[in-house]
């Protein structure tokens, strides 16, 4: 009995051993955490990293990912590069211009959430909920959808593919192709997935991606509300899943970025 007993005791520790790995495995590595250094350290494919990194901004609100994701690739693809880019000129009110010395222009030319958003595109005030029609109904559409996104960076003339995850979709040509963008410049990823699906608050949200770790199947979300959730580690298989989720009118999917031409 006692040899019995031993065995059981051996087995049932196996078992929370293994528990314990296959949640370790599936849990989202923080950007702070010393094995988020050494992923990055040793990826082959983190091309898109840099110039995300040197032009990324954050959310102000919690409606606008998409804005913001679309205004981060604009300008690592063309800030610096390009003359003519918009200016926003919110950030200066009108009556506080008139201290500025005459016939200065204060504004430079970039993206933002406040000027991505196009008569070609979904307007501000349907993306902050001004009802739409979906089906013959009108319905309150929040945010982006992935094929609305694209249509975003589509209006300011980019060549965008949209990737809807459909649950017939191959999870290893996913992967593949979406490393395939992180290890080359000049063209980025925004991935469109589901928060629930990955443990973390909250619904639908838009991000662009910065690199992919082969030794750990993962990548890095790079995540535009900090607000909310810093940015992670995700295992393929978890964001694909995520990704692979229903939103409005189909699923969820990524959308490759570059210039035309």
């Amino acid at each position: 009995m006692k040899r019995v007993a031993a065995l059981l005791l051996l087995a049932a520790g196996l078992a929370a051993l293994a528990a314990a790995v296959r949640a370790d495995e599936a849990a989202l590595v923080s950007w702070e955490s010393g094995e988020s250094e050494a992923r990055l350290a040793r990826s082959a494919h983190k091309a898109d990293f840099f110039r995300l990194s040197n032009h990324f901004i954050s959310q102000d609100n919690s409606i606008f990912c998409g804005p913001v994701s679309s205004a981060i690739v604009l300008n690592a693809l063309r800030l610096g590069r390009k003359d003519g880019l918009p200016e926003d000129r919110r950030s200066i009110a009108p009556d506080e211009r008139a201290w500025l010395p005459k016939g200065h222009n204060p504004f430079f030319g970039k993206y933002t959430p406040g000027n991505v958003l196009t008569e070609r595109t979904k307007s501000r005030i349907q993306v902050l909920g001004k009802p739409i029609d979906i089906g013959g109904r009108k319905v309150r559409d929040y945010g982006l959808q992935l094929r609305q996104l694209a249509r975003v960076l589509g209006a300011h003339g980019l060549d965008v593919t949209a990737r809807v995850v459909d649950e017939d979709a191959d999870a290893g040509a996913i992967r593949r192709e979406i490393a395939r963008n992180l290890a080359t410049r000049d063209d980025y990823v925004l991935v469109n997935y589901a928060r629930k699906s990955l443990g973390q608050p909250g619904g639908g949200h838009i991000s662009p991606l910065g690199a992919y770790d082969a030794e750990s199947d993962s990548f890095l979300i790079m995540d535009v509300n900090p607000n909310r959730a810093p940015w992670v580690w995700v295992k393929a298989r978890d964001l694909i899943g995520a990704m692979r989720t229903f939103d409005t009118v189909e699923n969820r999917g990524y959308l490759l970025i570059s210039e035309k031409g």
